[in-house]
């Protein structure tokens, strides 16, 4: 009892404590460049934050809709737009720290707060007075006199009230309010369960022999990774790529392989309480009864009737052209592997797991060409310099590291980005190595948009890239694969878009359709390889020497190298998440046999597994990519085609180009988009032939 009484003063005080911290989430933020003041913010500000800003949101709409005077542009339309600046500014932080350094307290946080948002926003836009008022100005438009941006913005506001049903009768509007609730905690699940399958399986290794055909820098992290875990002497291996995959390429204990590899493709399918395939079956119900619902067939009509496909029929005539080819040259490539293992006495048919194994083995034979020998020209730093690098020779921009910048985590570096004329263009996050706070996967977000406020004064945007790259092992720099390297570069070409993105709107800053915004980054890739800008970044770590000649014409010789694996693994994912979204499912559904049915269909090999399966597809977990997987082949004809008018004008780094790709691609979303915007910058729409050569399909 004693004890008891003494603690009680001690929580009193704790309280009065946080009591008296104030809320900086409530108010603009008084840092440099008015970046989130992360060590300042406390998890317990997030929820006051959210009701605060529904608070104020709510107060803005009653404003819009109780206006005495007839419905126009600024009154209704710019009103709307300039409307949630609170939660604009909370709801990015929060989502960029759930992503990239989550703990059990944001997560329970989320759950209260995701069905309290999904109500908001329902209640927003299912509001029939401010509806009517859109719809108002929305038919009188083209008698507006509005300019190119401000018609798109009447035009966009407009459609994402009438796709979500605010047109429909109140009874269906009441449905869509239940389904959206529901899929909306169902996505935050699914999410939350596949963080835990990644974070829940370790190989842990304790005989040396077991480390068999490992480089000396994979059994180093791995000792590291064992130290972080509290097992030093031991050797731990993670589910995170820069873990698994190194494994597979270089381990000879096939058994072990076989256990890792399994242990990746089995996340969210093991029948325990993170199990993904009940709540994703209840999701894909959910989809196809509110895409049903707003009178189309199916969720993957919904979503792709407002993007450049148009329609499922596109997506899948150019999902299997690209196929046919991809599946043909996997089973050559499946037949080389085979061929070695019969060669060496194995007795056994190649498996998924096999697969990095004897590809490593195959290039080495082809082309003398393994990633140790290509690492130590790609330390991380040298890639951000070599990302820096393109950007300035492209575009004129440059890049200072700040000291003074809050960052969310020690990992995390700021950097100041200058535009041409050296005025401020905005801050750069860049956050590089996996942690078993941050989910799995790469990805660019932002932390505050680009835009104008009020009096036409400029928004600077705060930018963040997120990856899952190899760490630093002991006084050895971070190394990367060429496949990370590349990851690289394509995380900073979305960064270059939102740190373009120009227009004077919310709703239109960088409003690009889903199957485009992957030609910003993509294109970056290309330059990556490029003898001509390798030759300024790719220095090896310890000498300083720049990447041979004759290595570089052995990378590019290999650029073709285990396409038709790469391509099959892509393509299956992409139409098994179609076929989800366009084949009817209910509850009785097995989700396996469904996945199963898509792959014995389209002919898959035994020997490969799609990038993804149904139980941890991530990108299709959540609304973002859902019946869109496909987009990243889609835009690499783009982006094949746009990197094709860069080559053949004999300049690389081509000025005039270059300004008409930041113009209409990067930076004109505003008044320009999809197809519009890349024939403003092309001249034409794209030809498919450069993505096929450059895959190796043709």
């Amino acid at each position: 009892m004693k004890k008891t009484l003494f603690l009680v003063p001690i929580l009193l005080f704790v309280l009065f404590l946080q009591a008296q911290t104030p809320n900086l989430l409530l108010k603009p933020f008084d840092t440099p460049f008015g970046v989130p003041p992360f060590q300042q913010i406390d998890n317990e500000h997030f929820l006051p934050a959210f009701e605060a800003g529904i608070r104020e949101n709510n107060a803005e709409i009653e404003s819009i809709i109780n206006n005495p005077a007839p419905a126009n542009f600024e009154n209704t339309i710019v009103a709307y737009d300039r409307s949630g600046e609170m939660l604009g500014r909370v709801s990015p932080i929060f989502g960029g720290l759930r992503g990239a350094n989550t703990n059990k307290r944001l997560q329970e946080i989320a759950r209260e707060t995701t069905p309290l948002l999904t109500e908001h926003y329902n209640n927003i836009r299912f509001n029939q007075q401010l509806f009517n008022r859109i719809k108002a100005v929305y038919d009188q438009r083209n008698s507006l006199k509005l300019n190119a941006e401000q018609l798109l913005l009447v035009e966009k506001i407009y459609d994402d009230f009438a796709r979500n049903g605010a047109a429909l009768p109140q009874q269906q509007r009441d449905e869509l309010k239940e389904l959206n609730q529901k899929m909306s905690m169902l996505s935050l699940k699914l999410g939350e369960n596949l963080l835990a399958e990644n974070n829940n399986f370790k190989l842990v290794l304790d005989n040396e022999a077991d480390l068999a055909g490992l480089p000396e820098a994979v059994v180093s992290a791995a000792a590291d990774e064992a130290k972080k875990a509290g097992m030093e002497g031991k050797w731990v291996f993670t589910l995170s790529k820069p873990s698994w995959i190194p494994f597979l390429q270089f381990s000879e204990r096939r058994d072990l392989r076989e256990k890792l590899y399994t242990a990746y493709i089995q996340r969210g399918d093991n029948d325990n309480e993170t199990d993904n395939k009940a709540p994703f079956l209840e999701l894909i119900e959910l989809r196809q009864k509110m895409a049903q619902l707003l009178g189309y067939k199916n969720f993957a009509e919904y979503f792709i009737s407002d993007q450049m496909a148009e329609t499922p029929e596109n997506v899948y005539a150019f999902l299997y052209k690209v196929w046919e080819p991809s599946i043909q040259r996997a089973k050559t490539e499946r037949d080389e592997q085979q061929a070695i293992i019969d060669k060496n006495g194995g007795s056994f048919k190649l498996a998924s797991w096999d697969w990095w194994y004897y590809s490593e083995i195959v290039r080495k034979e082809k082309f003398d060409l393994n990633e140790d020998e290509i690492k130590p020209y790609f330390s991380i730093e040298n890639v951000r310099k070599g990302s820096f690098l393109l950007a300035t020779k492209l575009f004129g921009i440059t890049f200072e590291k700040r000291f003074d910048i809050p960052v969310y985590h020690p990992e995390a570096e700021a950097f100041e980005v200058f535009d041409k004329d050296k005025t401020h263009l905005g801050i750069l996050y860049i956050d590089p190595h996996p942690r078993a706070s941050k989910r799995g996967g790469a990805w660019c977000g932002t932390y505050r948009n680009g835009s104008y406020d009020e009096n036409g004064k400029k928004i600077y945007p705060v930018v963040t890239m997120v990856m899952n790259f190899t760490p630093s092992v002991g006084e050895q720099p971070a190394l990367l694969s060429w496949d990370e390297t590349r990851t690289y570069f394509h995380e900073f070409g979305h960064a270059l878009h939102n740190l373009f993105a120009d227009g004077h709107y919310n709703r239109t800053s960088r409003s690009v359709p889903r199957d485009f915004v992957e030609l910003p980054s993509q294109i970056m890739e290309n330059w990556a390889g490029e003898p001509e800008l390798l030759k300024e970044y790719a220095f090896h770590y310890l000498t300083g020497e720049v990447i041979p000649v004759a290595l570089v014409e052995k990378l590019n010789k290999a650029a073709m190298f285990n396409q038709g694996f790469e391509n099959a693994e892509y393509l299956s994912a992409a139409i098994l998440d179609l076929d989800w979204h366009t084949l009817n499912v209910n509850a009785s559904t097995d989700v396996n046999a469904f996945e199963k049915s898509t792959l014995n269909r389209i002919g898959l090999i035994d020997e490969i597994v799609p990038r993804y399966r149904t139980a941890n597809f991530g990108h299709i977990h959540s609304p973002g990519y859902a019946a869109g997987y496909y987009v990243y082949r889609w835009a690499g004809v783009l982006d094949a085609d746009a990197f094709m008018a860069f080559k053949s004008s004999g300049d690389l780094f081509n000025q005039e180009m270059a300004a008409k790709f930041r113009k209409y691609v990067l930076a004109g979303n505003a008044w320009y988009e999809g197809m519009d915007a890349y024939v403003k910058f092309r001249g034409a729409e794209p030809s498919i032939e450069p993505f096929l050569i450059r895959s190796g399909l043709k």
